[in-house]
């Protein structure tokens, strides 16, 4: 069994969800607010939100608020088009959000101060990683250990990774690629899809990605 050329460390992650002072009772309120909430904000409503947003229309807080509580649905789209697999820093993101909304309003300035149906909340995320007394070494150690870890935990190896390394990819590729020298297992696992998968069905993919790979 091929072993890495270095270990492949596990943490327990957590997030500390805060409600801040900011709100939006409008599609303006909701556009100058995107220029001064907190990073850890744009993170809550976006890389945060995938945990919990399979089941609503669309995958981050903006969108979903912008069709639900201001009806315009031409708005909500153009702020889910945002691909977090493309995002390597909550700076890029929020221009993207903000080029978004200004833009439709630029487009739409009647919908600037159009009382929303109900107001949008700023939240922010802190996300926390604590190291585990728990390396991998080798595929089958890695594949163990993700059965193990927590949702949370997946959510920060998969998704907000993106942000930690300022690359396109997960951990869990990084590693493969980088320590083990298996690019295509690594491209693999980065083709899943963060957006058609709840956490648990990510790591049944993942799982069922590395695991025909362990004894080559």
């Amino acid at each position: 069994m091929k072993q890495a050329k270095a270990p492949f460390q596990f943490v327990t992650a957590s997030y500390l969800i805060r409600i801040c002072a900011a709100r939006a009772t409008t599609l303006g309120e909701l556009a100058q607010n995107l220029h001064s909430c907190s990073d850890a904000s744009i993170f809550h409503h976006t890389f945060q939100s995938l945990e919990r947003q399979h089941y609503t229309v669309f995958s981050n807080d903006f969108a979903q608020w912008a069709l639900a509580a201001c009806n315009e649905a031409a708005l909500g789209e153009r702020l889910a088009a945002i691909d977090l697999r493309d995002c390597t820093s909550l700076a890029q993101l929020r221009d993207s959000l903000v080029n978004a909304v200004d833009g439709y309003l630029q487009g739409n300035p009647t919908a600037a101060n159009r009382s929303a149906f109900e107001p949008f909340f700023f939240c922010e995320a802190l996300e926390f990683s604590v190291p585990r007394d728990e390396t991998a070494s080798n595929l089958q150690e890695l594949e163990e250990g993700i059965r193990r870890i927590s949702l949370q935990t997946l959510h920060h190896y998969f998704i907000n990774s993106r942000l930690r390394l300022h690359l396109k990819t997960n951990d869990f590729s990084h590693w493969i690629e980088d320590s083990l020298d298996l690019p295509e297992l690594a491209r693999r696992i980065d083709l899943i899809d963060i957006y058609v998968n709840t956490l648990e069905d990510l790591r049944e993919q993942i799982i069922k990605t590395i695991h025909p790979w362990i004894d080559r």
